[in-house]
């Protein structure tokens, strides 16, 4: 049986940067085998998106929820859902500040 493929984009809101948040979302998504990219946004959150079979990007999306140490994860908002247009090809990335 195949296992339906997701993609989420996600923003992560609390206090999130500065304790090597993107780090830890690139570690925990390249563990699940995802694909896709997490950097931090000027406004104080981190914006990911996963993508890869749909029950281990909702295993990462609960992850985020937790964060690492030394985080505090006030929400994740899931911005769009099976959006195509996401460059997620190769292996989980850390971007640069958007």
């Amino acid at each position: 049986m195949m296992t339906a493929h997701r993609t989420s984009h996600v923003l992560i809101h609390g206090r999130v940067q500065g304790v090597s948040f993107r780090a830890w979302t690139q570690h925990q998504a390249q563990l699940h085998g995802l694909k896709g990219w997490v950097r931090n946004r000027r406004d104080g959150t981190v914006e990911a998106v996963f993508s890869g079979p749909e029950n281990l990007v909702e295993v990462m999306l609960k992850a985020c929820h937790e964060g690492p140490a030394g985080s505090r994860v006030d929400k994740v908002e899931v911005l769009n859902q099976g959006a195509p247009e996401y460059d997620v090809s190769g292996r989980f990335e850390v971007r640069g500040t958007a």
